[in-house]
């Protein structure tokens, strides 16, 4: 991510922020002289002990000096989260790493991530890499979502095929929300790899191929390791309840593994094993 695209990133970051916070919310008047929702330049300035001038030149994506004390105030007063927060420091200090490319032993398993795929018999699993490509995948995972194996290897970006694929499309009860689940996470990897540019160009590829990838992405949510009950309407069997449990694999390889587990009390993991018998007596 060269200086320009990082500048304009952090500038649309601000801005997003700035608008979802209701002036009510901090002992603001609503008033109704406001022409756009959310806090004024000058409030959220007054609210991180900075000028006005200085922020203003900051959400404008000029090349000014920051230090972490003042991103520290700035991300007070735009109530950020802690992911949104590092998100925040990643762009406008630039400290993260500057790879350019992935290595190429991150596309591949270690035997033992290959065991928990292996041993997750009833919790469809996705590792992906820091791209969100796909990189492996448990039986289950096959038939809840999709036959990944049919899919050719470049075309298994997880990303892609959540807004490419009709049985992705069709599968989750609430697909705008879990969509920016998956775009929550990549933002993540966007603003800590700034030296990829393979992330600019995918953007501006899905921005231009997919409208909705553009709405759901200028919402700028941010979340390392979103922990959410989804609903899904499977095909085959039906009404299923999954827990999404995303964790960071330590090591040299920068992978994901998302993890989802039948809900308790409910009857999907009964039905994740009949689908799977099923499946199986058919492949004889």
């Amino acid at each position: 991510m060269n200086d320009k695209t990082r500048l304009e990133a952090l500038s649309t970051f601000l801005k997003t922020k700035r608008a979802q916070i209701k002036p009510e919310t901090i002992g603001l008047p609503t008033g109704t002289r406001r022409r756009t929702p959310g806090l004024r330049r000058e409030e959220v300035a007054q609210l991180a002990g900075v000028s006005t001038t200085w922020y203003t030149w900051l959400e404008q994506g000029r090349d000014i000096k920051v230090s972490s004390v003042v991103l520290e105030c700035i991300s007070t007063a735009l109530q950020l989260n802690n992911d949104e927060r590092d998100y925040l420091y990643d762009l406008a200090l630039e400290v993260k790493s500057e790879v350019a490319h992935p290595k190429k032993e991150q596309s591949k398993l270690t035997p033992s991530l290959e065991r928990i795929l292996t041993e997750l018999t009833y919790c469809p699993t996705i590792v992906t890499d820091r791209h969100c490509h796909i990189v492996g995948w448990n039986p289950a995972a096959g038939l809840v979502f999709l036959n990944f194996e049919q899919v050719p290897e470049h075309e298994r970006n997880l990303i892609r095929l959540v807004f490419t694929r009709k049985e992705l499309k069709t599968l989750a009860v609430n697909w705008e929300h879990f969509a920016k689940g998956f775009l929550a996470i990549f933002r993540t990897y966007y603003g800590h790899y700034l030296g990829d540019g393979w992330y600019n160009q995918f953007i501006k590829e899905m921005s231009e191929s997919h409208p909705e990838f553009q709405a759901l992405w200028q919402e700028s949510q941010v979340s390392k390791a979103p922990e959410i009950m989804i609903e899904f309407r499977h095909a085959k069997a039906g009404k299923m309840f999954f827990n999404l449990t995303s964790l960071q694999v330590q090591g040299e390889m920068d992978l994901r593994c998302s993890i989802y587990t039948p809900v308790e009390k409910t009857d999907t993991e009964n039905k994740l094993k009949r689908l799977m018998k099923r499946i199986s007596v058919e492949k004889g």
